[in-house]
């Protein structure tokens, strides 16, 4: 009966440890581009963003107002491609800092990026892929 109950019990830990690992395709890629995005992060965006997302003084503006990325998401792939001038308000703070675009970076390259501002420093938005960036980067003017 002793011998019965730990087979059971490792039976079931085993077949649940499976069901857990199973991740449908959208939580890998969200995982993956997260990945990538925060590596791009890294190498393009942090020297004026800072490594927390908060942003330098009034020159550069924060990442970690959802609310402002929220409202801009379907622009962040232009912004990040053609860069922005002008004052940008985050939190009632005005920001004038010029943000150069990255022309270099591909389309997948742009939504890694966004997926990792917009799901890290506090955000928590969805998955965005490269078929959104693409259509995005269509409209930008």
């Amino acid at each position: 009966m002793r011998n019965k109950l730990i087979y059971f019990i490792f039976l079931t830990i085993a077949f649940t440890s499976m069901i857990q690992s199973c991740q449908n395709e959208t939580s890998i890629n969200f995982k993956r581009y997260y990945v990538n995005g925060k590596g791009l992060y890294e190498k393009n965006c942090q020297n004026c963003h800072g490594s927390d997302g908060k942003g330098l003084g009034t020159l550069y503006p924060p990442l970690t107002d959802s609310s402002y990325l929220n409202l801009k998401r379907n622009k962040l792939a232009c912004i990040i491609r053609n860069g922005q001038t002008g004052t940008v308000r985050v939190n009632n703070i005005a920001y004038d800092g010029i943000m150069p675009g990255n022309q270099t970076l591909a389309d997948i390259d742009i939504a890694q990026v966004i997926v990792y501002i917009t799901n890290s420093f506090g955000n928590k938005q969805d998955f965005y892929d490269s078929e959104f960036a693409k259509n995005d980067l269509v409209k930008c003017k």
